[in-house]
């Protein structure tokens, strides 16, 4: 499917995406990297330094904390509510990984940029969580405040 496609697919009401990220305090970030060259890196820093409450999760035993934050194996082994799922992996893994937002009682199921599937998609709405695809919630949080300079030079 054409990216131009994919992203009509996914429009969303930039009020849905607002009252979400005002509404989410805890974020489990499945994917996250401490590779600081990594886009999830710059996601997490970002989110954690305007006060979320990140809660990486990375499956590598020899990731053990990311900017100091404790690093989880599973969205299982979080012993605490987690509002919102943010997935930095590959679409194939969506459906599996909405599962376990369900399991684990998330509110919200935010799938980052590139990554979408509408059987995760209906399975979490289903659940009632809230679902936004093909998105990053740090580009989306600073959006309003973009004002585009058309007449410059490139």
């Amino acid at each position: 499917m054409p990216e131009a496609d994919i992203e009509r697919l996914y429009d969303y009401d930039p009020k849905y995406l607002a009252d979400i990220l005002k509404s989410v305090k805890t974020i489990a970030m499945v994917g996250a990297s401490a590779d600081k060259t990594k886009f999830s890196y710059g996601v997490l820093r970002q989110l954690s330094e305007i006060g979320y409450d990140i809660l990486p999760v990375n499956p590598n035993p020899s990731v053990t904390e990311i900017r100091g934050l404790k690093v989880y194996r599973s969205l299982e082994e979080i012993e605490k509510p987690v509002d919102m799922v943010d997935v930095f992996r590959p679409k194939e893994e969506l459906l599996g990984i909405a599962a376990q937002a369900i399991d684990i009682g998330a509110k919200v199921l935010w799938a980052q940029i590139g990554v979408y599937d509408d059987e995760a998609a209906k399975m979490a709405e289903a659940a009632g969580l809230e679902v936004v695809m093909n998105r990053c919630p740090k580009i989306e949080l600073f959006r309003p405040f973009w004002k585009p300079r058309l007449d410059l030079e490139i």
